[in-house]
């Protein structure tokens, strides 16, 4: 194929307690980690430690690790770095400070971008694997104004959640993961009719962004949309 002579997108994986190449799913159409989403070859490097409950708490204990794994992607020609957990953000200025390539770790990235697509009365809703643990930090914005104009949902309790934070982690049904998040979507637009848009945090939320978009008939975003929009600019 064409698209095996441009150079890759590096993924920085959660750890799964073994090799990047050792996984026996084959990357789903239109998820992150599947080639054809980008027009690219893919290559990945597990952070070692970086299992989801980790991530998702925030250990900063993890920061050294994925600045390893991202040096060992540029080695391995990247061009893009990004992750496949959108908590992994928290890292973001420090990868960014380690490499020479843009970095984009999560589609959280795209929160002020988004705020100033939107008329200031309409909110920006924002999908989490996790509400409870989706602190400030991830997504700095100073200003109160537009903090008030974000408003968080997110699908802990639910099987998705539960899944991914097995050890190894089970694959969710695609079908599942667009109940999961369509009904945290009808939540949040019910308590704050004021939305207008909607970001995906988790990397695992794309299977669901087209049917979103369908049913809801409202701008949706996702670290894919995040990672097309970076490569476009490199070679």
């Amino acid at each position: 194929m064409m698209f095996q002579n441009r150079r890759p997108l590096g993924i920085l994986e959660l750890d799964e307690g073994g090799p990047a190449e050792s996984s026996s799913l084959d990357p789903r159409p239109g998820g992150l980690l599947n080639p054809t989403t980008f027009d690219r070859p893919i290559v990945t490097e597990f952070v070692e430690g970086a299992w989801p409950d980790r991530v998702i708490r925030g250990d900063p204990s993890l920061e050294g690790a994925c600045v390893a794994a991202a040096r060992r992607l540029i080695e391995r020609g990247a061009a893009v770095i990004s992750s496949d957990c959108g908590f992994f953000i928290r890292h973001q200025a420090a990868v960014a400070a380690a490499v020479n390539v843009p970095v984009v770790m999560s589609s959280l990235l795209l929160v002020p971008t988004l705020l100033q697509q939107l008329a200031h009365a309409h909110k920006l809703a924002v999908v989490t694997a996790d509400s409870r643990h989706f602190g400030e930090d991830l997504l700095s914005l100073d200003n109160p104004r537009d903090r008030a104009r974000v408003v968080i949902g997110g699908v802990e309790g639910g099987e998705f959640l539960r899944n991914a934070l097995m050890r190894p982690p089970i694959r969710t049904k695609v079908d599942q993961i667009e109940s999961e998040v369509s009904a945290c979507v009808t939540q949040l637009r019910a308590e704050h009719p004021e939305i207008g848009m909607l970001l995906m945090e988790c990397t695992g939320f794309p299977y669901a962004t087209n049917a979103l978009r369908r049913h809801t008939g409202l701008a949706t975003y996702d670290i894919t949309d995040l990672c097309r929009l970076t490569l476009a600019a490199v070679c």
